[in-house]
């Protein structure tokens, strides 16, 4: 039983393990279109990336973990695992219902773009 419990601590510390937060390299370019986002996540899978709007924020966050040689003495380790995650405050010129993400080659790729200006309207008056 005591096996057991060891067992079960060691799968509680592997959860709980915390890895370095990695604010990603991002650049950021306006085109007429829209927003174009780069960010580098090297490492980091499709499936281990989150994508968060809530209001005014769009959330980017994910997972690098790199596997550790199990047969060998390390002399370089140069690749860690770490946590990636940049926040950003979108102002109304956005157009959220159509934002895109593309992720190729570990470079993520945000589409934002523009909402569409208010145009002049002239109104009609109805008969009465």
């Amino acid at each position: 039983m005591s096996n057991d419990v060891k067992k079960s601590e060691q799968q509680v510390q592997q959860q709980e393990k915390r890895y370095p937060l990695v604010r990603p390299a991002t650049d950021i370019i306006e085109r007429e279109d829209g927003f174009h986002i780069f960010m580098d996540l090297p490492g980091v899978r499709r499936e281990d990336l989150i994508i968060d709007l809530k209001d005014n924020e769009l959330k980017v966050s994910g997972k690098a973990v790199h596997p550790t040689q199990a047969k060998g003495e390390t002399l370089a380790l140069e690749f860690t695992s770490g946590e990636y995650t940049r926040t950003f405050t979108l102002s109304d010129t956005v157009n959220r219902e159509n934002i895109k993400a593309n992720m190729k080659n570990g470079v993520l790729e945000l589409h934002l773009p523009k909402a569409e200006k208010m145009q002049p309207k002239r109104i009609e008056i109805q008969a009465g």
